[in-house]
């Protein structure tokens, strides 16, 4: 019998990666995404058109945070789970829109669980962040880390999701697995992420402002490797309520970030050094013992590799 999910996010760097992998191997794929407009839509549409290719992909177009519209969604079709990998990203826009974040991350989410609630969805995936660890300085960041000193709106946003699936699971018996990301990246991912945005400056001869570069390190991870620990999420039977770190557990220096571009791109980053800016943090380092106990998580792809894949397709797609 075929499998069924819907994945919210689905013109989403992630959403799109994960749907193109299920509907690989046979999944029937309900998309939902707004196509919104923080960052460029033609992006989104040009993933969608390539999972709207697939016979088994079918793509609802409208905003959690519409009540109706998740209800519509809910009332025409069945399916056995949902990933939700919809937000609102970017943890420096959240200080300057915040009700766009609330509405998306908050009220969004809180629609798509009540719907499942309501039509008999007993497991839901959903996507949080590294940044729900905040001002926690205990690295690596674990599941036993601080994490109610977060820096920015959009991290206590990815705070309250956890907290929310926690009530949720409580109260009604729904199997909740949370996921916190670290530094995704990759080819089709989002231009306003550090990798693509300095390839772009680099490529381009443009100045590259780097905030605090000497003590800013990411535990940049792979997108082949995220969506390894996606799959296992969906496909495992966890019961109850878990939370794992899906990261490389391998943290990178921004400077060293820099040079690989540098070497990758084989041109000379005109650098402008910057202090560090509001809502950041100094370093992302993922504990991934639990991952690899409950999903076999284990990432294969070093930053090398992985930046060389990403420049493949950037020079193909990314700098059109």
């Amino acid at each position: 019998m075929t499998k069924s999910i819907l994945i919210t996010g689905s013109a989403g760097f992630i959403g799109f990666h994960l749907a193109q992998r299920l509907l690989n191997a046979g999944w029937q794929v309900f998309g939902m995404d707004n196509f919104n407009d923080y960052y460029d839509t033609k992006l989104k549409e040009d993933r969608n058109n390539i999972l709207a290719a697939y016979d088994n992909f079918k793509l609802y177009r409208g905003d959690l945070s519409d009540l109706a519209f998740v209800k519509d969604f809910f009332d025409q079709e069945q399916v056995d789970l949902v990933c939700n990998l919809a937000a609102q990203a970017g943890v420096r826009d959240s200080l300057k829109n915040p009700y766009i974040y609330v509405n998306s991350n908050l009220v969004g989410f809180v629609n798509l669980l009540e719907q499942a609630r309501l039509n008999g969805i007993k497991k839901i995936v959903y996507a949080s962040s590294s940044s729900v660890y905040g001002l926690n300085n205990e690295a690596p960041f674990s599941l036993e880390s601080d994490v109610n000193n977060p820096v920015s709106l959009y991290g206590a946003t990815k705070r309250a999701n956890e907290l929310i699936a926690k009530t949720y699971q409580h109260l009604y018996d729904i199997d909740m697995i949370g996921l916190r990301f670290f530094t995704v990246y990759g080819a089709w991912g989002r231009p306003d992420m550090a990798y693509y945005s300095f390839s772009k400056a680099i490529d381009a001869g443009h100045a590259l402002k780097l905030f605090n570069p000497d003590s800013m390190w990411r535990d940049f991870t792979y997108i082949d490797d995220i969506i390894d620990g996606l799959v296992a999420a969906i496909d495992r039977d966890l019961k109850g309520y878990h939370l794992f770190n899906l990261g490389n557990n391998q943290p990178v220096r921004l400077w060293d970030l820099v040079k690989e571009l540098e070497k990758q791109l084989g041109k000379t980053a005109n650098i402008e050094v910057l202090p560090m800016q509001q809502g950041d943090v100094l370093v992302t380092h993922a504990c991934i013992d639990l991952s690899i106990k409950h999903l076999d998580f284990s990432p294969k792809t070093n930053l090398s590799e992985g930046l060389s894949k990403f420049i493949d397709w950037y020079k193909s797609y990314g700098n059109n």
